[in-house]
């Protein structure tokens, strides 16, 4: 089973985590969105990104879902 990869506030910037292990550190929330994407793609799983407080921000799959819901963020 594909693990997702979370996008998490970490001291003054932003890392990439996936099982618990953190992949790469960032800057910024924009680069570690985009640094997720790649691999969620590569790997076909989802990037869920987490906002300052924690909390589930949003949530974009990148598998191959036959029956995909209407996504009404994008």
């Amino acid at each position: 089973m594909a693990k997702n990869y979370h996008v998490v506030k970490k001291g003054s910037g932003w890392s990439v985590k996936r099982a618990g292990k953190t992949l790469s550190s960032h800057k910024t929330q924009g680069n570690a969105i985009t640094n997720a994407v790649i691999k969620a793609r590569i790997r076909q799983t989802e990037v869920v990104v987490h906002g300052r407080d924690g909390k589930i921000r949003s949530k974009d799959s990148y598998g191959n879902d036959p029956n995909p819901p209407r996504d009404k963020e994008y």
